[in-house]
């Protein structure tokens, strides 16, 4: 039973500072994530049997109507992905991929789904390199056919449903296909992400349906019917999988590719020879619990143990959470785990990555004690794990993924943590039967080349480009459950994980406490505060610790869940439209 419902909205939205809208071309790091629309102050959900949290309402109910029905968390992580391409196109969508760990506690089954998107059989490492020898501008590459990869996420998602399936199939896509013909209110998120978007506007399909006929952004609760989609959706439920990658829908995809005005090489035989992978699940200690994350192409999990393990032995419970000291101390973790990650990690079918290497305590022990309690380290510099050597390049891809997240819990405590994604807010802008293409190929290095060695994360045929999605479960000293979460954002992905789990398990704080927290951290530049949040207050004592201090906007999207003596707790992030529903 729900004792507190996030159906009961906040009366008031308070906008958070600064004008909405894409940041092109922000150095290095390249543009912000989806624009923040605003701040909802939201309350901790508790339920006794089972939950689920998605970053939309609609998303929410049909999960929750799924595992009423005796569905399985995969039947309605399903079933929730599904509405989230309707209602959140600019994060997700079957024109895409996803991780996904799953949790089977009678089996005591721990797995990793991997559903990243692959590189074209035509794709060259200089793929995003122009005329002159130089990388392409970022919005030049993400524009483009080139940037297009050949999606994952239903792949990913029926190979799950295989395995930990409990309803049919074509019964977990009802929902989507209901709410895709009957429509929907436009929300206040999607009109204000429309309306920021200078490039929507450029493919028709795009343009007739998110514009109104005299080409304004579809207003604040205008309904929004995609029959197309539905369409698709029918044909994916009767037929599985093989309906998106062959036939029709296929040809259609190759055929919008490679009429965009910079065309793109995708074809039929690449949608064709798509799989996903089942990957072994990372796991490592942080303090009494097990953090087990998603393992490369991926670099979420093994960034997230790293932060965690590099601060272990610092007394963080003793620190306010907003305090100079305890965003000192994530920031200059987050500086070191980075560091490692721009040279190490790319897709392993590829490169060789030194996964357990670079999590493991004695590794992160050394490590930390770069990390001066009381001065930043400014710029830090790689690490060389025992037995390893050093010949790649550092990579600085300007990933800004726009990302969903969602989190989900049965009655017989199976465990769903899913982040999915489509890159850029609005992927490509290519749409094609009624969703949106990734354009996830500009994950990958833009540059193949860093200072004369090839950078480990530069494209190559079939290759899965380097991640920071961090699907994360935790469990206790029992072994048992205890937390599932994750988020959009990014490269920021990986701070925002950290600091959630650091909240709940150091600072002893509900999930939705831990996940409202002020966004910070570092991306080994500089450190990073949530713009219009109470952090601004440090920047004068952080610069005075010798930090170079950026207030940014930092939307993430966090989900999550903690199971309790209790029952179920849930939180959404409040700078979304997430809601959690449990029972």
């Amino acid at each position: 039973m729900i004792h507190r419902s996030l159906r009961a909205r906040a009366a008031s939205l308070l906008l958070l500072s600064g004008a909405v809208g894409l940041a092109w071309g922000q150095g290095a790091l390249g543009p912000a994530p989806e624009a923040a629309t605003g701040s909802t102050a939201r309350q901790a959900v508790h339920a006794s049997q089972q939950m689920v949290a998605t970053a939309n309402g609609h998303a929410s109910t049909a999960a929750q109507q799924i595992l009423r029905a005796g569905g399985s968390a995969v039947d309605a992580a399903i079933a929730a992905s599904m509405v989230l391409n309707l209602t959140e196109p600019q994060s997700s969508g079957i024109g895409g991929g996803a991780f996904m760990l799953t949790w089977d506690p009678q089996q005591r089954q721990l797995q990793a789904f991997d559903g990243r998107e692959t590189t074209p059989a035509a794709a060259r490492p200089e793929r995003f390199v122009g005329a002159d020898g130089r990388p392409m501008a970022f919005a030049e590459a993400v524009h483009s056919g080139l940037s297009v990869g050949v999606p994952g996420l239903l792949r990913m998602l029926e190979l799950a449903h295989r395995q930990h399936g409990v309803l049919p199939w074509a019964r977990l896509f009802e929902p989507a296909i209901t709410l895709a013909e009957a429509g929907f209110a436009v929300s206040e998120r999607l009109h204000k992400l429309i309306a920021s978007d200078p490039f929507l506007k450029n493919d028709a399909a795009a343009r007739a349906y998110f514009f109104d006929a005299a080409g304004q952004p579809l207003a604040v609760g205008a309904p929004l019917r995609n029959p197309e989609l539905a369409q698709v959706l029918r044909r994916v439920a009767r037929e599985g999988a093989d309906a998106f990658y062959r036939g029709e829908i296929a040809r259609d995809m190759v055929a919008a590719v490679a009429g965009h005005r910079r065309a793109g090489d995708l074809s039929q035989a690449d949608l064709q020879a798509y799989s996903a992978r089942q990957r072994p699940v990372l796991c490592g200690p942080y303090r009494a619990y097990q953090v087990c994350g998603m393992p490369p192409p991926s670099s979420g999990g093994i960034a997230v143990l790293a932060i965690l393990g590099l601060l272990e032995r610092f007394d963080l419970a003793a620190l306010a959470p907003d305090s100079a000291q305890a965003v000192h101390l994530l920031a200059e973790a987050g500086r070191l785990a980075y560091a490692d990650r721009d040279v190490y990690v790319a897709d392993p079918d590829f490169v060789t990555v030194p996964t357990q290497a670079l999590v493991d305590p004695a590794y992160l022990r050394a490590r930390s004690a770069l990390i001066d309690a009381q001065r930043s380290m400014g710029r830090a510099s790689h690490g060389v794990p025992p037995g390893w050597s050093v010949s790649a390049g550092r990579d600085v891809s300007a990933e800004v993924p726009a990302t969903t997240h969602l989190s989900v819990v049965d009655s017989r405590g199976r465990a769903v943590s899913m982040t999915s994604t489509i890159e850029a807010q609005f992927g490509s802008r290519i749409m094609v039967r009624g969703f949106l293409l990734n354009n996830q190929l500009t994950d990958f290095s833009l540059a193949p080349q860093e200072g004369g060695r090839p950078v480990a994360n530069r494209v190559e045929p079939g290759k899965r480009p380097r991640s920071s999605m961090a699907p994360t479960l935790v469990f206790d000293p029992q072994g048992q459950l205890f937390m599932v979460t994750g988020s959009p954002g990014g490269s920021l992905i990986i701070n925002y994980v950290a600091k959630t789990l650091i909240g709940v398990i150091d600072g002893k704080l509900d999930i939705q406490q831990a996940i409202a927290l002020p966004n910070r951290g570092s991306r080994n530049r500089a450190t990073e505060i949530e713009k219009g949040s109470a952090l601004e207050a440090l920047a004068g004592p952080l610069r005075a610790m010798g930090h170079e201090v950026q207030a940014i906007e930092m939307t993430s999207g966090l989900q999550g869940i903690v199971r309790t003596p209790a029952g179920l707790v849930g939180g959404a992030d409040p700078r979304r439209e997430g809601l959690v529903l449990g029972d």
